[in-house]
């Protein structure tokens, strides 16, 4: 098997980069699983203290690959759940990562690869970048990476974004929170630098625990993706689209916000309904990014 995905340590940083530049670093089985690998690799390297997460090539990532897509949609129930779970657990490992996760994002990122600018601590962008989740122009809704985007910039950003797959540049991503600067691409490499030695001189302690403690985090639509407890993680399934819903973890659950007395009782999210009449009679094909 190719070499998809390169691990490079220069002293307490290690940087991972996907290097699929050919088809703009798009996913399948192969990287998904390779990326998947390094983040679980370095998360428990005690001589690692910042991960810099990054795209060779034109894009940071495409989004899913054109093949992967086709071969997926003669894919069994059971085989659609093997890839929603695999696909679902990288984003669930970079969010959970306990070193702080710091994107270079340029090119393109689309889809999963907009999923990963959201499930990183901090994402710098070059000011070309464009942004979107695309995935409803192929008849998907982006389950398995909704519940970071919507932790990073909220449900009332979120759901206009996966209903119309609107692309957008790096400033509005800016402006929605999605990411925390942009920059020329000639001084990529000195922002992302400055953010890498502004990580190293705070305190270990201070950067690790943060995002893996229960509770740390929460979103608006219940459990939080990066707690990772249990049946709360995220997952996927065939017939979760089919349902109107955007995955397992934005099932109705209780908020931790209102979680008191009556308030717990007081119905479900208006944003839960609205995502459910609006992709409920959606034509979805078998695919892990439902």
């Amino acid at each position: 098997m190719d070499e998809l995905v390169l691990v490079r340590r220069d002293g307490p940083v290690a940087t991972v980069t996907m290097a699929r530049p050919e088809v703009h670093n798009a996913f399948n089985e192969h990287l998904i699983a390779q990326l998947r690998e390094a983040f679980d690799s370095l998360r428990d390297d005690g001589g690692v203290r910042v991960v810099v997460l990054a795209g060779e090539g034109k894009s940071f990532s495409a989004g899913a690959d054109l093949d992967w897509m086709r071969r997926a949609a003669s894919f069994s129930e059971e085989e659609n759940l093997r890839d929603a779970a695999s696909a679902a657990a990288l984003w669930r490992a970079v969010a959970e990562c306990p070193k702080p996760v710091v994107a270079r994002v340029h090119g393109n990122a689309f889809g999963g690869g907009a999923g990963l600018v959201a499930a990183s601590d901090i994402a710098i962008a070059s000011e070309q970048t464009m942004f979107g989740f695309t995935e409803v122009r192929l008849g998907l809704v982006p389950a398995t990476v909704a519940p970071h985007v919507v932790e990073k910039i909220g449900p009332g950003r979120a759901l206009p974004l996966f209903l119309t797959g609107e692309r957008f540049d790096a400033r509005r991503a800016f402006e929605i929170g999605l990411v925390h600067q942009v920059v020329p691409d000639a001084e990529m490499d000195v922002a992302v630098g400055t953010v890498v030695d502004q990580l190293l001189s705070g305190g270990r302690s201070a950067t690790s625990p943060r995002k893996t403690e229960p509770g740390s985090m929460s979103t608006p639509l219940g459990s939080s993706p990066r707690r990772g407890r249990g049946k709360k993680a995220v997952r996927a399934s065939p017939r979760s689209s089919k349902r109107g819903s955007l995955g397992g973890s934005l099932t109705p659950g209780p908020s931790p916000v209102r979680g008191r007395g009556e308030r717990a009782e007081a119905g479900k999210p208006r944003l839960r309904r609205r995502v459910r009449a609006k992709v409920k009679d959606c034509d979805v094909l078998p695919h892990p990014y439902r």
